[in-house]
C-alpha cells in the first residue's frame, strides 16, 4: 500500500488558520500543459465551504489552447456546450504549506462533471485510471522526475518585453557538474531546495548542466501520482521564487540550438509488499515482468510520443549527440538510448529519456504504464539490448515532429484500448491546435532568412 500521508493535516491546518499563520489556501488542478490552475480562497471560507464540498471551476480550462484562448473542436467544452462548471474536489493527501507565498496552503484538486462521474480527459484522472489497471495486476509505481531549467538574470518581465531574446544566462559556459557553477547562484538554488523541502517535497540534490545557466534539481521518487503532483507543484514554486529573486527560469524543452531542458523519467515497479518486482533472475538481473513491462515501452513508444513531447519545441531536442534520444532502443545504462536500464536488486528500474522539461508529467506518466501494462497482458519479447551508439544503430526512430506524432496517436489502436476513444480524441485536438497556430504563425527564423534576401 502507497503512503498518501500528507505533508499537511486538516486538523494541522485547522490549527494554523485558528493561530494566524495560514491565512490562504489555493486549490487547483494540472491541466493539459501540466500548469496548476485554480483559486485562492480565504483560509476560514475554504474551511468552513470549501474544505467538504469543493469549488467549481469552467470547464473551458480543458479546452483552450497555451495562450488560454478559448479553440473549436473539443467535445466536453464548447461554446455550443455553454462553456459551464465542472467540480474540483480537494485531494486531502496532497494538503501542503507554500512557503514561497507568506501565509499560504494547497491542495490539489480532482475534476468531477456535476453528477460526481470523473472528468476522464483530466489529466490526474487519466493518471489514475491506468494507475487503477496497474494495480489490479498487483502492483504500483514507484517514479522520479528529473526536471532541468535554464536561469536567467532577466525578470520575467525584461524578459517579456525582450520578446525573450538577447537574455542573459545566470553562467557564461558548461556547468556541468560545476560545484563552481552552481555556487554562482547558490541563494536561488538554496532557496528552491529549502522551500520544497518545507512544502514536502524530499530533495536528493543540485547540479549544473550543459547550456549556459542550465541546472537541475532532483527529488527522490515517490508514488507515481505523489510524484506527479509534486512535479507540477515543483514547477510553479521555482518559477515563483524566480520572480521574487528577480530573476527568470524556464522549462521549456530547447530555448536555443544547444542543449535542451530534459525531464527523464525513472519507473519501477512495486508489489503489496513494496518488494521490487522489476529485479529478478533473469539477463541483466531483470525479471519476466521488466522484461515485459519495457518491451510495452518500445512497442508503445511512438504511438505515445504524444504523450512525452506534447509540443511544437518538444521535438526540437531529438537531435543525434545531443543526449536527447532519437532511436526507439534500450540499453544497460546507455545514455544513447530513449530507454536506460539502471540499478540492481531493489534500485532495478528504467528511465525514459524522451520527455522535455515541458512534459505533463501526469500524461507522460500514464502512458508508461499503459505502454508496461501492454507489454505485459501481451507478453512481449523484449529485444537484445543496444551495447553501442544507438544515434548510429538500424532503429526505428523517435518522432521528429508533433505532426507525425499526432498522426500515430490518432491511428494507435494501443492508444485506444488504454485510455478511450474521448482521451484520444481530445489530446489529438490540443495537437491539432498546436500545429494550426504554428502553422499560421510568421517566425523570427522566416524573417531572418526572407526580409531582404528573398
Amino acid at each position: 500500500m502507497a503512503d498518501r500521508t500528507p505533508p499537511l493535516t486538516v486538523e494541522e491546518l485547522h490549527a494554523l488558520v485558528a493561530g494566524g499563520e495560514i491565512d490562504t489556501v489555493v486549490l487547483a488542478f494540472p491541466d493539459m500543459q501540466g500548469r496548476l490552475q485554480g483559486k485562492r480562497f480565504a483560509a476560514r471560507f475554504f474551511l468552513e465551504d470549501v474544505l467538504e464540498h469543493g469549488t467549481e471551476g469552467c470547464n473551458y480550462l480543458l479546452a483552450v489552447d497555451t495562450d488560454m484562448n478559448t479553440v473549436d473542436g473539443y467535445a466536453m467544452s464548447s461554446w455550443e456546450r455553454g462553456y459551464g462548471d465542472f467540480a474540483m474536489r480537494p485531494d486531502l493527501s496532497t494538503l501542503r504549506r507554500v512557503p514561497w507565498n507568506e501565509g499560504t496552503a494547497l491542495l490539489i484538486a480532482d475534476l468531477a462533471w456535476n453528477d460526481g462521474s470523473p472528468v476522464v480527459a483530466a489529466p490526474r484522472q487519466i493518471l489514475r485510471r491506468q494507475l487503477d489497471r496497474l494495480a489490479e495486476h498487483g502492483f504500483t509505481a514507484q517514479v522520479g522526475t528529473e526536471l532541468e531549467f535554464i536561469v536567467f538574470k532577466d525578470t520575467y518581465e525584461q524578459a517579456w518585453d525582450a520578446g525573450y531574446q538577447g537574455l542573459t544566462p545566470a553562467n557564461q559556459y558548461n556547468i556541468d557538474y560545476s560545484v563552481l557553477g552552481t555556487g554562482r547562484i547558490e541563494p536561488l538554488l538554496r532557496r528552491i531546495r529549502n522551500e520544497m523541502e518545507a512544502a514536502g517535497l524530499v530533495v536528493e540534490s543540485a547540479k549544473g548542466e550543459c547550456n549556459p545557466g542550465q541546472h537541475e534539481i532532483a527529488f527522490k521518487y515517490t508514488e507515481a501520482l505523489r510524484t506527479c503532483d509534486q512535479h507540477a507543484v515543483y514547477k510553479t514554486g521555482a518559477k515563483e521564487i524566480a520572480s521574487q529573486e528577480g530573476v527568470s527560469l524556464t522549462f521549456m524543452a530547447k530555448y536555443n540550438e544547444r542543449e535542451g531542458n530534459s525531464c527523464h523519467i525513472h519507473l519501477s515497479l512495486a508489489d503489496g509488499n513494496g518488494t521490487n518486482v522489476m529485479a529478478g533472475d533473469g539477463p541483466g538481473g531483470m525479471s519476466d515482468v521488466m522484461r515485459h513491462f519495457l518491451a510495452g515501452q518500445l512497442a508503445a513508444l511512438r504511438d505515445f510520443s504524444l504523450l512525452y513531447a506534447p509540443n511544437i519545441n518538444s521535438y526540437k531536442r531529438f537531435q543525434p549527440g545531443s543526449f536527447a534520444p532519437t532511436a526507439v532502443a534500450w540499453g544497460y545504462d546507455n545514455r544513447t538510448c530513449a530507454l536506460r536500464v539502471v540499478g540492481h536488486g531493489r534500485s532495478m528500474r528504467f528511465e525514459n529519456r524522451l520527455p522535455g522539461g515541458d512534459v505533463n508529467p501526469h500524461l507522460a506518466v500514464a502512458g508508461l504504464v499503459a505502454a508496461g501494462l501492454y507489454g505485459i497482458e501481451q507478453k512481449l519479447e523484449l529485444p537484445e539490448a543496444c551495447a553501442g551508439n544507438a544515434y548510429t544503430g538500424e532503429y526505428a526512430h523517435v518522432p521528429t515532429t508533433l505532426r507525425e506524432a499526432a498522426e500515430l496517436w490518432e491511428n494507435s489502436p494501443i492508444a485506444k484500448a488504454a485510455f478511450g476513444d474521448e482521451v484520444v480524441a481530445h489530446y489529438l485536438n490540443m495537437a491539432r491546435v498546436e500545429l494550426g497556430a504554428f502553422d499560421a504563425a510568421v517566425t523570427d527564423w522566416e524573417l531572418r532568412r526572407s526580409f531582404e534576401r528573398l
